[in-house]
């Protein structure tokens, strides 16, 4: 399967909601979705670099870096780390770097740009709260699907055999 909104949008338009954004896809897998866990914060990654040092359980994590794309907020080693942790996917609503690296990891990442300056580290953010990104509000525990297309979120889990 090379796309998945356009299906899931034919069959499940009144349970989703598009992101929209101007989003790049940065990782190796280019299909990915999962329960949402949130975090938002501005030019600090030390809650990104946290959860995702944690285990995933095949989720996704989606970051509210305000739009800003002075400074990256996920970078190879964090993708790394995520990778090994069982997550599926990664949302920054901000930049990324080491994007060479990036595409060559089996997670999927989605931003806005790439930045190669790293953030200061300061300890600072939330987890697991209610963010908006690009007028839609997401909660932790929704679902993500994303692709080449776009993000979409849904209150509850769809049924993918219908794809199928």
């Amino acid at each position: 399967m090379l796309d998945l909104l356009p299906d899931l949008f034919d069959h499940y338009e009144d349970k989703l909601t598009l992101v929209q954004s101007n989003w790049n896809s940065y990782g190796g897998k280019t299909i990915f979705y999962g329960e949402v866990v949130t975090v938002k914060c501005f030019e600090d990654n030390s809650k990104v670099k946290s959860i995702l040092a944690t285990p995933g359980n095949g989720k996704v994590l989606v970051v509210d870096g305000g739009g800003a794309c002075r400074r990256a907020l996920l970078g190879d080693m964090i993708a790394e780390s995520a990778v090994n942790n069982d997550w599926q996917g990664i949302v920054i609503f901000g930049a990324v770097r080491d994007v060479g690296t990036l595409e060559t990891l089996d997670i999927g990442v989605q931003a806005l740009a790439s930045n190669p300056i790293k953030t200061t580290k300061k300890d600072v953010g939330q987890v697991n709260v209610n963010i908006e990104i690009a007028g839609v509000i997401i909660k932790p525990d929704m679902m993500l699907y994303a692709d080449k297309n776009g993000i979409a979120v849904s209150e509850n889990p769809l049924d993918l055999t219908v794809l199928s």
